[in-house]
């Protein structure tokens, strides 16, 4: 059989996937990654999105708005697809859902978000608030915030997604203490997607989360890449390893987003900003190999030694 090289690629990483190893890109340092796949569905997704937490509360002023304008068109022109919001984050999914319209970029992108409040019918009418915000009258991914009153809205979320309202469903939470409410979740739902926090810095969900999400077949969208801003702060003064460039990375940002999306459970992770730079810095971990678990040691070893 005479298969093409994207699929023999494909076919090589999922058998690595299948023994538990880091999963490297298998392209040449020049090429970008293939898309992961999410387990319910076969769709791809490239494995950096964008987060918009903080970043996107802005007000409605053009000189507040502008810089975000520019932030989503080169996401979407260096091929990222996720955004992630959530009615948590102030005016978030108002600015991102004002901007993707201006920018036409509805069809490119994967729209997820969450509900974040108590009650069945209070939930309903924030999630309706929220794709009238986002205008998106399907949501991509729609998702119980922190397991706020989980077992209501999951109800709902199972409901709308029979009706197409919204395309998957999920659950997250932000801290290592949810995780053994999120295996709870992964036990008795069936879920598309789970959100949670896993950095070179926050690596709880490595021992138990991690792989039972993979075996269970679902998506992990990765949150505080950056354990929310702290490995920047120790990090500002600490020369990059020379061991970086063998998997092509240019900065600490790459670095550490490619610890994290080489755990092969692992979908897409979502660091949020508001400048084109940092966002063409993150993007560039889209791009060569990944590191091998030997190499995944010594990252640990160099950023929080």
């Amino acid at each position: 059989m005479n298969i093409g090289r994207r699929e023999s690629l494909r076919i090589m990483g999922a058998g690595a996937a299948a023994f538990g190893m880091a999963v490297p890109s298998l392209v040449a340092q020049d090429q970008p990654m293939l898309p992961r796949p999410i387990p319910s569905s076969d769709e791809g997704l490239p494995p950096i999105g964008l987060g918009t937490w903080q970043t996107f509360d802005v007000r409605d002023g053009q000189a507040e708005r502008e810089p975000l304008k520019e932030v989503l068109r080169e996401f979407a022109a260096l091929g990222g697809k996720l955004i992630d919001s959530s009615p948590m984050y102030g005016n978030s999914e108002e600015v991102a859902g004002d901007l993707i319209e201006e920018l036409q970029l509805r069809k490119s992108l994967f729209i997820a978000t969450k509900v974040w409040i108590s009650g069945k019918e209070a939930g309903v009418r924030q999630m309706e608030d929220s794709m009238h915000k986002l205008k998106a009258p399907v949501i991509d991914l729609m998702q119980v915030h922190n397991l706020l009153d989980v077992k209501a809205h999951l109800d709902t979320l199972n409901a709308w997604k029979h009706e197409g309202r919204i395309r998957y469903l999920g659950v997250t939470h932000y801290h290592a203490g949810g995780h053994e409410a999120v295996m709870k979740m992964l036990e008795s739902e069936s879920l598309d997607f789970v959100q949670i926090n896993y950095s070179v810095a926050e690596r709880e969900a490595e021992e138990k989360l991690l792989p039972m999400a993979k075996d269970k077949g679902v998506a992990v969208i990765v949150n505080r890449p950056f354990a929310g801003g702290d490995l920047f702060a120790k990090l500002r003064e600490k020369p990059l390893p020379d061991f970086a460039k063998e998997i092509g990375c240019t900065s600490w940002a790459q670095l550490m987003l490619k610890f994290i999306i080489s755990h092969p459970a692992v979908t897409c992770a979502i660091p949020a900003t508001s400048k084109v730079k940092h966002l063409r810095d993150n993007m560039g971990a889209l791009q060569g190999a990944l590191p091998d678990a030997e190499l995944r040691k010594r990252i640990i070893g160099a950023a929080v030694a």
